[in-house]
């Protein structure tokens, strides 16, 4: 495709300017994928020789150390303490004492049974003398998997303290060698609430979120690559690593599995799209409605939807599943006027439709209020020169009003998209994937990844399928943020709208 000049882009409507944006990506994308491996490669490289001057660096201290610098690469805290900063000095060593004992007790035996994730199982044996059975409790693969989770990060950490053991080690040599009098414990304590506050206020927030973010991460990802499902419980019994194994059921080894992906992978992209698009072009239209010169009462107008939202959503979700449902208030008034039950919900396409009409009453508001603001800052003389040259309402909002708003609020959608895709509350709750269907595995008509992968995890204990899955919807949502994103203009013209 030729590429336009920008005045004939200018003149092309929004969706084809959608189009022709797509298509271009689409054309560059070789190109971009080139420069994307470039730039990775040359991270990488950057990476790889910045660690090797480290490396190196350490080497250095070595040689030009005096034996106090030396002595903290065996004994850590030796520098510090041999040049009179006890406290520091037994800090870190107590810190290395610490960590040899974990490691020689606990730790270097789970490392050991990390490749196998444990041999023994649970015993049961007679014994003669009590005349009763006892059980020999065998190894338990989650726990072993997990502590050698923590191990590793626990040997991580330990490296990083003994090389800042070493750095201090030469900074105290290099300030002894000017003179200079090596500050205390105590002015160290002064500093944290002083020059470096920083790392007062953030050190335990950092550790809260390795804690209890980034290890159970690495923890459930590492589970996709076990077979840890209802037939591998541990303690009772053991699971392994399998490698790729449930990603090639995922995709194409299990048929059953492979055909409920791509059914609710498919009905997942489906519903993110007129989930997000249907609640920011009609919560759009209604600001625009409320915010219209002559319109009274806009502040009454304002207040009832937004009154809306103070009502908790899962208490809307749950009202309107029980109405819609075949027996339900709905049906019944029906009923009344001589119209058979309508299967809102107990039909695949009745009940994919009901969730998004039922996601377009429930977000609508959220998304007025926040194009209420952004709508009031377009520049009114842009309008005015709009009626001037005879543009009608039509093409005023396709011109002036939607382009502008999606520049503005790109990073909003791709958000918005992106929590649809993962929108657990409105599928769970109204529908609970259903209606279920004989061709899925442990699925529904209505069923996104995200409602699949909790009923794989709580229903059938398929832990490992399902954190596979998890990994699929990371890869997904991922990808298509860094795309949409990197080609929208709010990307590449940060500093104007045109």
């Amino acid at each position: 495709m030729i590429e336009l000049e920008y005045i004939d882009y200018v003149t092309l409507s929004p969706l084809r300017r959608l189009f022709y944006r797509l298509s271009q990506g689409i054309r560059h994308l070789p190109r971009r994928t080139v420069d994307l491996a470039q730039r990775t490669g040359g991270r990488i490289r950057k990476r790889t020789l910045a660690f090797g001057r480290a490396v190196k660096s350490y080497g250095t201290i070595f040689r030009q150390g005096d034996i106090k610098t030396r002595l903290s690469y065996l004994v850590m805290g030796a520098g510090s303490f041999l040049r009179g900063q006890v406290a520091k000095g037994l800090i870190f060593l107590f810190l290395q004492a610490a960590f040899i004992v974990y490691m020689v007790t606990f730790g270097i035996g789970q490392l050991a049974l990390l490749p196998t994730l444990g041999i023994a199982t649970k015993k049961e044996i007679w014994n003669e003398k009590l005349q009763i059975y006892e059980y020999i409790q065998g190894d338990n693969s989650m726990l072993i998997l997990l502590f050698s989770v923590v191990t590793i990060f626990i040997v991580f950490a330990f490296l990083g303290v003994y090389l800042a053991n070493i750095r201090l080690a030469y900074r105290n040599q290099q300030a002894a060698g000017r003179g200079e009098h090596l500050p205390g414990i105590v002015r160290d304590i002064r500093n944290l609430f002083d020059k470096n506050l920083h790392v007062t206020f953030l050190s335990l927030p950092s550790l809260g979120i390795v804690m209890f973010t980034i290890l159970p991460l690495i923890f459930m990802i590492l589970i996709a690559f076990t077979n840890y499902d209802k037939s591998h419980q541990p303690p009772g019994n053991l699971f392994t690593w399998v490698g790729l194994e449930n990603f090639r059921n995922i995709f194409w080894s299990n048929p059953t599995q492979s055909r409920t992906f791509v059914g609710i992978f498919q009905w997942t992209l489906v519903w993110a799209f007129f989930a997000t698009f249907s609640n920011y072009i009609l919560g759009m239209i209604l600001a625009l409605m409320i915010n219209k010169k002559g319109i009274r009462f806009k502040k009454f107008w304002r207040t009832v939807f937004i009154v809306t939202i103070a009502v908790p959503q899962f208490v809307s979700l749950l009202l309107m599943s029980r109405m819609l449902a075949d027996q339900g208030a709905m049906n019944v008034f029906l009923g009344y006027l001589g119209i058979g039950p309508v299967p809102f919900l107990t039909t695949a396409l009745f009940a994919r439709i009901t969730v998004i009409v039922i996601n377009i009453w429930v977000g609508i508001p959220y998304t007025m209020l926040i194009t209420s603001g952004i709508l009031m800052n377009i520049p009114a003389d842009l309008y005015e020169s709009a009626r001037i040259d005879g543009a009608g309402v039509v093409k005023t909002f396709t011109h002036i009003t939607l382009p502008y708003m999606i520049f503005v609020t790109t990073p909003y959608l791709i958000t918005q998209f992106v929590g649809n895709i993962n929108n657990f509350n409105v599928i769970y709750l109204l529908t609970g994937g259903g209606p279920l269907s004989l061709d899925y595995y442990q699925g529904g008509k209505t069923d996104l990844l995200v409602t699949w992968l909790y009923k794989l995890t709580v229903n059938n204990q398929d832990y490992n399928l399902a954190s596979a899955i998890g990994i699929i919807i990371f890869l997904i949502t991922a990808s298509l943020s860094l795309l949409v994103y990197n080609l929208s203009g709010s990307s590449r013209k940060e500093e104007s709208f045109q």
